[in-house]
């Protein structure tokens, strides 16, 4: 973020980068926003599906909860290792690995036949899928300056909102197939699985692991781009005469912080995201179509607001108070979605929705904004996967609550007073680095070690 008032100037003045920049741009964001789509959906179809694995399996709430947030226990563990794995060998070795795995891994669930091999599924895809999110994160750190890089991951992060889009409507034509003694719900894992398969031999070929490996790029381009993105980190390690190790970074309160703030977001949005479609079935007699074109209007309404607040924050620079003010309509959406009926629950997660997915696209040039770009890749996965075990408290806790209960109204609370939480301690995150400690006789050492393990 403190940079982004050189990258424009550099990039407007120099033709030759401006045109690598939107190269690259055209290179790779409609495919990592397909990926994306496609992850989300082998995440979260279950969500279609929880009624049709309970009429067929004996699949309980309770269990279908813990089953959908073990997915996040496997990604978290996994989330880290996978994504110093991608510095080593490379993002397109390991990207296409990554999509290859969660793909097969997805289209198993189809032959599921008891609780324990849908727990067992479930943790096996979060470790298969550990590590894309902030893969593509750093990829972007290595292919794109400081400005563009913001853009890119707002439009990455579009993805997510298209994927809970389409998720719906395309769940629920491919639920009415039937054919060869499979239900409908296991054609949908394996036509949902099988397409994630036939992605990653494209992404193998098309994706290149650095700028100087891309035929699309002139010389000229490559140099400029390469050029660019050092300099930015040039002026940053001038500005910062200590090289804070992770080690370091881990005992830093703010990391904590945003560990924090993320997993609050993720609670709301994945609480949503596996519990929307039960909340639709109460409005009536629906069919697995007509759900799932219902589902689709709280994620369109999302894509909206989400472009508005990314819009609005780039003209009044206090990224704090926009992640806030987020938070703060996830809120209020979450605690109404409990005053009414299923009809009104479901408008008020609508506009929930405006809330919980603005804030999660809002939050992080924060992180960004605070982070050494050298270790920043492992940070950024170490905030994801602990944020995302949001996605394994929200969905088990929900299933035990409509278990032991028969109502979720607990859990609505929860998510309103954990969203108000938020937004309060958002305010203490910072978006720039510590100011620099002293130089000591030893810096220099430690910085050229630093250097050259990058």
């Amino acid at each position: 973020m403190h940079d982004s008032t050189n990258a424009p100037t550099a990039s407007a003045g120099n033709p030759v980068l401006a045109r690598a920049i939107s190269k690259v741009k055209r290179h790779v964001l409609p495919l990592f926003v397909i990926m994306f789509i496609v992850n989300y959906l082998d995440r979260v179809n279950i969500g279609f599906v929880r009624t049709h694995m309970e009429h067929d399996l004996g699949i309980g709430a309770a269990a279908y909860g813990f089953g959908a947030g073990l997915f996040f226990i496997g990604y978290a563990l996994f989330e880290v290792p996978s994504n110093m794995l991608l510095q080593k060998v490379g993002a397109r070795l390991w990207l296409t690995r990554i999509m290859f795995t969660w793909g097969v891994t997805a289209t198993l669930m189809a032959f599921i036949q008891n609780e324990t091999h849908f727990y067992i599924l479930r943790f096996l895809l979060g470790v298969a899928e550990a590590g894309f999110f902030p893969g593509v994160i750093y990829y972007f750190t290595r292919w794109l300056p400081g400005v563009e890089r913001g853009k890119a991951i707002a439009i990455f992060l579009s993805g997510s909102a298209l994927a809970s889009l389409i998720s719906g409507p395309l769940s629920g034509v491919l639920l009415q197939i039937t054919g060869l003694g499979l239900h409908g719900w296991q054609w949908m894992y394996i036509i949902e699985g099988l397409a994630s398969v036939a992605l990653c031999v494209f992404v193998w070929f098309w994706l290149d692991s650095k700028p100087h490996d891309a035929k699309w790029l002139s010389a000229e381009e490559k140099d400029a781009l390469v050029g660019e993105i050092d300099r930015e980190q040039r002026e940053r390690d001038a500005a910062t005469t200590v090289r804070p190790t992770i080690g370091m970074l881990l005992k830093d309160r703010q990391i904590m912080l945003f560990c924090a703030l993320y997993f609050c977001i993720q609670l709301t949005i994945y609480a949503a995201t596996f519990w929307l479609p039960s909340i639709i079935k109460k409005m009536g007699d629906l069919s697995d179509i007509q759900v799932g074109f219902y589902n689709s209007i709280p994620w369109l309404i999302s894509i909206v607001a989400m472009y508005a607040f990314a819009s609005l924050s780039g003209k009044f620079k206090f990224q704090q108070a926009w992640v806030a003010s987020a938070l703060l309509i996830a809120a209020l959406g979450m605690f109404l979605s409990t005053t009414g009926g299923p009809i009104f629950a479901f408008i008020a997660i609508c506009f929930a929705a405006i809330g919980f997915k603005s804030a999660s696209s809002l939050f992080w040039p924060i992180p960004q904004g605070y982070l050494d770009a050298r270790i920043a890749a492992a940070v950024i996965a170490l905030i994801n996967s602990i944020g995302n075990l949001g996605g394994f408290v929200a969905p088990a806790t929900f299933g035990f609550l409509e278990q032991s209960t028969g109502s979720i109204q607990g859990g609505l609370y929860g998510l309103a007073g954990t969203s108000v939480i938020a937004a309060i301690l958002v305010f203490f995150a910072r978006t720039l680095p510590k100011p620099s400690a002293a130089v000591t006789p030893t810096t220099p050492t430690a910085a050229a070690t630093l250097g050259k393990s990058h």
